[in-house]
């Protein structure tokens, strides 16, 4: 090996080996919103960059009530909801998402910082799809997105300039 050689190699750009986090997952959809509810600024931001760096769009609120409001009016495809939250709880909202036609559909993940089985046993029983503990990692995130996509509940929207398809009655 010459000198030229051994200053190629030496200076040569070195191969990333963890550039996971610079390429989106593969099955995350294009133009796919998720609204974000919760009172704490870390997990809102935390879940966004995590979604974000994967193709995702997010939507945030820091409350139940602007939760309710942002997800009438701009309908996301999956909701990230806390159940300790200022003023009303996330099982209130969770109920109110439920009895709206408009956000009945929508796929709903709780969220808790608490242990308590029974919490996981009641979001599920008055209409949660899945349920997360605090603190969660980056692989429990998309392990419960993607089970809600393999099951079909997160539902593929049309890109903007594409007509919806046609259903012929």
């Amino acid at each position: 090996m010459g000198i030229w050689d051994r200053l190629t190699a030496l200076f040569a750009p070195k191969p990333k080996f963890n550039d996971r986090r610079d390429k989106p997952r593969l099955n995350a959809r294009e133009g796919t919103r998720v609204l974000i509810v919760d009172d704490s600024a870390t997990i809102v931001a935390l879940l966004r960059k995590l979604l974000q760096q994967n193709g995702y769009s997010t939507l945030e609120a820091h409350d139940a009530e602007q939760g309710l409001v942002i997800a009438t009016d701009e309908q996301p495809d999956l909701i990230f909801l806390d159940i300790v939250l200022p003023g009303m709880n996330g099982f209130a909202a969770l109920r109110q998402l439920r009895r709206d036609p408009r956000t009945k559909g929508i796929p709903v993940i709780m969220i808790s910082g608490n242990e308590q089985a029974t919490e996981q046993f009641y979001a599920q029983r008055i209409g949660a799809d899945d349920f997360m503990k605090k603190p969660f990692s980056r692989a429990e995130v998309f392990m419960r997105i993607e089970r809600l996509l393999n099951a079909e509940k997160v539902p593929h929207r049309v890109s903007q300039g594409t007509p919806p398809p046609r259903r012929d009655v």
